[in-house]
């Protein structure tokens, strides 16, 4: 990878906000999918997430080229185009097509809380980092506590075989990116380098929006504020977070967050479209807190 240092997120992560940046992670990305619940009834998915991530080149170069941002040599483009399309196009296109399909938002929780578990399996040959005791007994935790947060939507039903196979694509994805993050992405600027992965991902999901959805959209209110807060909240802000925790965390220990999304993302469907959360569920959000601190905890050293 390039060696040039990545100024942006060195002066991240030595703020003292630094320190609230999970927390603002994961409010951020269980936004992500009330964006989707607003803005797919007006486009198909891969036509929606090819202009979603269109827009955020474009956003993202003019950034990159005011601040005079340095851009990736060129033997490190491919590597880093890796990666968006694992954590882009990938992950997403299962989520936005799981959605077309049918599988209820509990269904889709509980396969998304797999992602911690398996990005623990396998960040000892991949990354050499342990995964201690503690660290799978909160791991496990936190999958039944999006269980139980999840357990209304689920007796709804799981979904269509087709949906529950997008839903666990995504979750592939996503943990094939992020690990793939995490050792080849260190070393990119988050401006110029996220340029090349969303455009990668652009690249990806353009041939199915083009020949299988016939490119169909419409530029209702509700389909540009989805578009405004995906673009600029999610693809620029929250995925510069991310990226920004696992450079400078475990893999796992970051993977872990994502059990607090299913919580947050019913909290504020709870109070934006008032659906229900009963005892069992906030029980269930205790265990996912509890359990996020147990991964995540470092004792101090002596």
């Amino acid at each position: 990878m390039t060696r040039q240092p990545d100024k942006l997120s060195q002066d991240a992560a030595g703020s003292p906000w630094f320190a609230i940046l999970p927390a603002v992670f994961v409010l951020f990305w269980a936004t992500g999918f009330v964006g989707a619940k607003l803005g797919t009834p007006h486009a198909e998915p891969m036509t929606f997430l090819t202009l979603r991530f269109g827009i955020v080149v474009i956003v993202l170069t003019l950034l990159s080229l005011a601040m005079r941002a340095p851009w990736p040599e060129r033997g490190d483009v491919v590597k880093i185009a890796i990666g968006g399309v694992f954590v882009h196009a990938g992950y997403l296109g299962g989520v936005f097509l799981s959605l077309k399909a049918g599988v209820e938002a509990g269904s889709s929780a509980m396969i998304a809380a797999l992602q911690p578990l398996v990005t623990a399996a396998v960040v000892g040959p991949f990354l050499g980092e342990k995964v201690t005791v503690r660290q799978w007994g909160g791991l496990l935790l936190g999958f039944i506590g999006v269980g139980l947060v999840a357990q209304t939507k689920l007796a709804q039903g799981i979904g269509t075989p087709l949906g529950i196979a997008f839903s666990f694509m995504g979750m592939i994805s996503l943990t094939i990116g992020t690990l793939w993050q995490k050792r080849f992405g260190g070393q990119m600027d988050l401006r110029t380098g996220s340029v090349v992965q969303f455009a990668a991902a652009t690249l990806a999901c353009a041939p199915f929006a083009i020949f299988l959805e016939g490119f169909r959209h419409s530029w209702t209110v509700e389909f540009s504020i989805a578009m405004t807060w995906l673009v600029l909240v999610l693809s620029v802000g929250t995925i510069f977070i991310l990226f920004t925790l696992i450079r400078r965390g475990a893999a796992s220990k970051v993977a872990s967050l994502f059990f607090l999304v299913p919580p947050a993302t019913a909290l504020i469907s709870y109070f934006l479209f008032d659906e229900k959360l009963g005892p069992v569920a906030f029980g269930g959000m205790v265990l996912t807190a509890i359990a996020v601190a147990m991964v995540t905890f470092t004792p101090k050293q002596q």
